[in-house]
């Protein structure tokens, strides 16, 4: 019986030595990612190009109401009424249409970012197969490695293909 308990333990041992395992930090590695650096450079760009889109719409419609304040002390109550919901209508309307903007451009970030997500795993995957790897974990924040050996890491070795293939 000990002979079989130990025979199990030592297929066990071996088994074990055989898996060879590594992880990624996930954060320094997306962080380090160049593609990802300019994808987040293009959309910082797209969100400054709309906020001054907003800041000059609100402006114009500001001014729009001021006249329309001061050209209202003028008016019958009922007139001034009525100019006074249509303008309410046409803030409405360009807040809708800047708010639409805005979710296009997070809707295009977010399928452009999930995009990126599946390139760098399967980028992973491919490290891992061509490698010999039975394991490949997660590290980094929300990561399930809480330790491992600078040996084991495989960040840099991983970022430094997808540099190089988005380079070229």
């Amino acid at each position: 019986m000990k002979k079989i308990v130990l025979a199990i333990l030592l297929i066990t041992a071996v088994a074990c030595e055989q898996n060879k395992i590594g992880f990624v930090d996930n954060v320094t590695l997306m962080d380090g990612y160049q593609e990802k650096i300019d994808m987040e450079a293009r959309y910082k760009i797209k969100a400054e190009a709309l906020n001054k889109k907003r800041d000059s719409i609100s402006q114009v419609f500001q001014l729009e109401a001021q006249a329309f304040q001061t050209k209202a002390q003028s008016m019958p109550q009922t007139k001034a009424q009525e100019e006074y919901g249509l303008l309410q209508q046409k803030g409405q309307f360009i807040g809708q249409q800047l708010q639409q903007e805005e979710q296009q451009m997070q809707s295009e970030g977010q399928v452009e970012m999930d995009s990126l997500i599946n390139k760098v795993k399967k980028e992973i995957t491919g490290f891992g197969k061509s490698n010999g790897f039975t394991y490949i974990l997660s590290g980094g924040e929300g990561g399930s490695v809480l330790y491992g050996t600078d040996a084991k890491d495989l960040t840099q070795d991983i970022l430094k293909i997808l540099n190089e293939k988005y380079k070229n």
